[in-house]
């Protein structure tokens, strides 16, 4: 059975979700009262919190980016870590001339939370979520080609807010190459060798982003009861994968009528737990699922999903990827970005 797999970051980063109960009569306009006046529906105390409504853009991004790298490949796993590309794509945004910067803006959802201190907002998302107890690691690095001379006002706020600073590209491949690669794995304090295999050509700007995380499980499996099973890819592909089982979990459960799929939240060390979004069908693909994704409803996943004991069984779970999103970037009408134009020195 296909599955969707998300992590969450409790009241801090919303993982991904599904789409919300709403009746269609109301979808869009907020309810009457008794005199007949539309009434604003009252925003929930949880995203008043500045850093909890950032949270929110962000992981609304990453639904976004999230459905472009799917749509591409309907068939093969996905995984990414949103957080790592909206920190290079906020971080460049302090530099960018208006027009940029009001795109990059739009495409974060910035221009819904109406926080002029976004920045430094951004700099207590970053320590929260990469806590030492959480055991994820992200980094997320600009580089510049030689030719571009960039304002030197734009530095200190680049190191405040996202500590990190610009690197400028020397022009030998290779020497770069290697730069990048050494800060990579000087970030991850060795958990990833790399972040690329080869240096883009042509190019004016290098978003890197790299990320890690190991999670534990507050409730460890049995390694004894792990077995080789069927996993259904779809209603006639089946593989064989080791299969995790607790015949006495305790996890968070709840089923989606209208999406036709289980939901299961199973709790990690470091306030922050996976949910798996599992289809009723082997017939079902994960498109409906995959369209309904807000960081609204997995906030109402988290307060509604009951507690309950039940036999477990879940796919053993070791991901890595790597690769660029330069296309889906360019698709989320990001091709400013690619080749911006930026403030500069006027000496």
């Amino acid at each position: 059975m296909q599955a969707l797999v998300l992590l969450l970051w409790t009241g801090a980063l919303l993982g991904q979700g599904s789409c919300q109960n709403v009746d269609s009569s109301h979808e869009g306009a907020p309810a009457p009262d008794s005199t007949g006046e539309p009434v604003e529906e009252e925003e929930d105390p949880f995203f008043k919190i500045p850093v909890n409504k950032l949270a929110a853009a962000v992981s609304n991004f990453g639904y976004d980016l999230y459905r472009l790298r799917s749509s591409t490949s309907p068939t093969a796993n996905v995984l990414l870590s949103p957080l790592s590309v909206a920190t290079a794509l906020s971080a460049l945004s302090l530099g960018a001339e208006q027009r940029t910067e009001s795109t990059i803006h739009q495409t974060l959802y910035y221009d819904l939370i109406s926080n002029p201190d976004i920045h430094s907002t951004y700099k207590e998302l970053l320590a929260t979520v990469t806590a030492p107890q959480k055991n994820f690691k992200s980094a997320s690095r600009i580089v510049f080609e030689r030719k571009l001379r960039i304002k030197s006002s734009f530095v200190a706020p680049l190191e405040k807010s996202y500590g990190t600073r610009p690197r400028i590209l020397t022009g030998n491949p290779r020497m770069d190459l290697q730069e990048i690669n050494n800060w990579v794995q000087a970030q991850m304090k060795g958990k990833i060798a790399r972040s690329t295999r080869e240096m883009p050509s042509d190019i004016s700007i290098l978003l890197l982003g790299v990320a890690y995380f190991k999670g534990q499980w507050m409730t460890k499996f049995d390694s004894q009861k792990t077995s080789l099973q069927d996993f259904h890819l779809d209603e006639e592909r089946t593989v064989s994968v080791p299969m995790m089982s607790d015949p006495k979990a305790i996890l968070r459960y709840g089923l989606d009528s209208d999406l036709s799929c289980k939901i299961a939240q199973l709790p990690l060390i470091g306030s922050m737990s996976i949910i798996f979004f599992l289809p009723l069908k082997a017939t079902q693909n994960l498109t409906l699922i995959e369209e309904s994704l807000t960081s609204e409803f997995i906030h109402d996943i988290d307060r509604e999903l009951k507690a309950i004991h039940a036999v477990l069984t879940i796919p053993k779970l070791k991901l890595s990827y790597e690769g660029e999103v330069t296309k889906s970037l360019q698709e989320m009408k990001l091709h400013l970005c690619l080749r911006p134009r930026l403030q500069q020195d006027h000496r």
